[in-house]
């Protein structure tokens, strides 16, 4: 099975150590815009935008890539909520037309209390969930509309419109791919019904798999198959001990305060992914390797700060392949990876694993065979 590999724009600025400004660097356009082109020009599929107040707007940073790039595809966040479905249509739709057909997007309804009720968005998560469903109905129903110049009127508990009209459709019909992730049961549910891709943090592959079984038994009812992803970190180095080494030096410039602190922010989330992601680390308690490997490869050291995603595949390029196809055996056709820092980390990736995956040789990508010379140029007596 061909996978689809993505990279991560971080936004919210980068480090070779987590929870320490030493030698940390900030996310500003020159940086990000770096991290895109090397994604593309190494061969990643698309990358991710993240989303929320921590980071730059979603919608801005993708459009501003769109020109540097070539392939690349762009993962952008959708929050129902704090746009109205119609707007989102047309934004959407704009940014697949000007990228030619490279941009998906990432359905996002659950959040940190606070921060939502300081971007005005006071409803539970319930109602979060019932207002999303409406969101992504009204939301496909005016892309499609628009390739026949048709209205839409719609009246739901949460949305309403009256003659809404798209005038620019979008390039992929008929509408762009939609991701989503939750470990709810409400979550399974919507996306059974809703989505095109489902996505997970990077549990364990037991966990997963009962993760895509509930997905695709629920689709079934609804006549529906569902495609799946799986979000995670990855440490890929020449050996085992080495790659080990770096998700040391990674997190050792943390001590229990600032794991604590990073814990007790986490609390706050109301999110039962980041519950089981804070679990992986027994909120925070976790210290040594034999902790925190929580099953073979799979690292959640990255847990002890970081929200969200907090599992690493970390190992030589051989053991990191046979973890990726455990998890594409259980149905995963795409992977969104990450690592710091994110522009050096996305050539290891590119250099060490990508000649073991199919399709992603990078001469093969360019379309010609690339003959020479590689590294640095020297002369026939081997000065440089």
């Amino acid at each position: 099975m061909s996978l689809n590999i993505f990279w991560f724009i971080p936004t919210f600025g980068d480090s070779r150590y987590l929870g320490s400004k030493i030698e940390s660097r900030v996310s500003d356009f020159d940086y990000v815009k770096q991290v895109a082109i090397a994604a593309d020009t190494l061969g990643f599929d698309g990358v991710l935008v993240p989303t929320g107040r921590s980071c730059e707007d979603p919608f801005v940073v993708a459009s501003s890539l769109i020109g540097v790039t070539q392939r690349l595809k762009f993962l952008v966040a959708l929050r129902p909520g704090l746009l109205q479905p119609a707007l989102a249509a047309r934004i959407s739709s704009t940014l697949d037309r000007f990228s030619n057909g490279r941009v998906a997007f990432n359905l996002v309804a659950g959040g940190d209390k606070e921060e939502l009720e300081g971007d005005g968005l006071f409803q539970d998560s319930e109602e979060r969930y019932e207002a999303a469903a409406e969101f992504i109905d009204l939301w496909k129903d005016i892309l499609k509309a628009s390739y026949e110049k048709n209205v839409v009127n719609f009246e739901g508990k949460h949305y309403k419109t009256v003659n809404s009209k798209l005038l620019y459709p979008p390039v992929q019909r008929p509408h762009p791919p939609l991701f989503f992730g939750g470990s709810s049961q409400k979550a399974h549910e919507l996306a059974a019904q809703k989505v095109d891709l489902y996505i997970t943090w990077g549990e364990t592959p037991t966990a997963v798999k009962a993760k895509i079984e509930d997905v695709k038994a629920k689709a079934a009812k609804y006549g529906r198959t569902v495609r799946f992803g799986i979000r995670l970190h990855i440490i890929v180095r020449e050996t085992e001990a080495e790659a080990w080494e770096a998700a040391e030096k990674l997190i050792s410039k943390l001590d229990d305060e600032k794991i604590n602190a990073s814990q007790k922010a986490l609390t706050k989330l109301d999110s039962e992914g980041q519950r089981l992601m804070s679990a992986l680390t027994n909120n925070g308690k976790a210290r040594t390797r034999e902790e925190l490997e929580i099953s073979p490869n799979l690292w959640a050291g990255i847990g002890l700060v970081r929200g969200g995603c907090a599992t690493a595949l970390v190992g030589d390029p051989q053991t990191i392949l046979k973890r990726i196809n455990e998890y594409a055996d259980l149905g995963i056709d795409t992977f969104v990876f990450s690592g710091y820092p994110h522009l050096e980390e996305s050539f290891r990736v590119a250099e060490l694993l990508f000649p073991l995956l199919p399709g992603k040789a990078k001469d093969k990508l360019l379309g010609h065979v690339q003959s020479g010379p590689f590294g640095s140029v020297e002369t026939e007596n081997g000065e440089n």
